[in-house]
């Protein structure tokens, strides 16, 4: 997993608030910028003079700067046209293809001698664009991709749409990034916040970069202009191998309580009324769990089996369905409403994890 957040020189932010913003971000654990080179809204004096500066401290605290390029980029960096060499040396690590390459440029980019990576459109790829980069050998290992942000509303992408174009990535080994939005600013012009998934738009950082990473993005990026440092660190706290689930605790036992704090897995042999935790009972480690609450149970539920179930004491499970009463399950906490869609994410294996709220 990595973290990511997002500069635009000469835009909405000072040369001052974009380096405490990188300052913030790299004491938090963050390691990759995104930046764009081709914003038409930008005050290009300004950005020219920052750029340079700014890279320079990002390469300090050894940050991969991800650039989106185009033919023009180069001319605005006084480089060369595909000067990539020109871009390593200033600190750009990973240069992201938007638009106006060939499939042949793009892999012979992807084999370049100066240790820079090579990042696609997630958002735009499709089979018979690998079809025709396929013919020119590309080298997989080099390269990942970063779905767009889409700062007009009603744009941005579905959940399916993002499945689908995953799916074609992760075939090939490729590692996928997605946006979520700030609240805190904006990015200009539109101000309306620039997240990859619509269903994202003014959700907080940390609920919809849980959102992604459940349904399997290995990296985040906060897209706009300044996020808070309240907003960076509930990313840079987020797990990202797991899915982080809120609730509301419903008991003071010590041993339950203790038990709603570890990292689960999900059991592969999924059951028909509930999401069973594989651990629980290793974790239980001896300790004696007595009932309490034993009442009729709801969808979200979470349960632990009590010191009745004899064997299965200790059993967590997330419920799926009601349940009748049992004397020999305790109802422990309960998923809040708002989470109830990650449910269906934690099969196969998959982590997770309680935040009480």
């Amino acid at each position: 997993m990595s973290l990511g957040f997002s500069v635009y020189f000469g835009l909405d932010n000072t040369k001052d608030e974009n380096i405490q913003l990188l300052k913030d971000a790299n004491e938090l654990g963050f390691t990759r910028i995104f930046t764009s080179l081709h914003i038409p809204e930008a005050n290009y004096d300004i950005l020219k003079v920052e750029v340079r500066e700014f890279f320079e401290l990002a390469k300090q605290y050894d940050m991969d700067i991800i650039s989106d390029i185009s033919p023009n980029t180069f001319k605005f960096l006084d480089l060369d046209n595909m000067d990539l060499k020109g871009l390593r040396d200033m600190g750009v690590k990973t240069i992201r293809i938007d638009f106006g390459y060939t499939e042949e440029e793009i892999s012979n980019m992807g084999k370049n001698d100066y240790g820079i990576q090579i990042q696609l459109n997630a958002s735009t790829v499709t089979e018979s664009f690998f079809k025709n980069l396929d013919k020119f050998s590309p080298n997989y290992e080099n390269i990942d991709a970063l779905h767009n942000f889409y700062p007009r509303i009603g744009t941005g992408i579905s959940e399916e749409c993002m499945l689908e174009k995953n799916k074609i990535l992760n075939d090939r080994g490729i590692k996928v990034c997605a946006f979520v939005q700030s609240n805190n600013r904006k990015r200009s012009p539109l101000k309306d916040g620039l997240p990859t998934l619509e269903d994202h738009r003014n959700k907080d950082v940390r609920q919809a970069a849980n959102h992604l990473f459940a349904i399997g993005n290995q990296s985040v990026f906060i897209g706009d202009s300044l996020p808070s440092k309240q907003e960076l660190n509930d990313l840079a706290n987020l797990f990202a191998e797991g899915v982080e689930l809120r609730i509301k605790v419903d008991t003071k036992e010590k041993v339950s309580l203790k038990l709603l704090e570890e990292i689960y897995s999900s059991r592969t042999d999924g059951a028909r009324d509930a999401i069973r935790a594989s651990e629980s009972r290793l974790i239980l480690n001896g300790n004696n769990i007595k009932p309490e609450n034993t009442v009729d149970k709801n969808y979200g539920d979470i349960t632990i089996d009590n010191e009745g179930y004899k064997r299965y004491m200790g059993e967590l499970q997330i419920l799926t369905t009601t349940q009748a009463h049992d004397a020999r399950i305790n109802k422990v906490a309960s998923v809040l409403q708002d989470d109830f869609y990650l449910l269906k994410y934690i099969k196969d294996g998959k982590k997770f994890y309680f935040r009480k709220v």
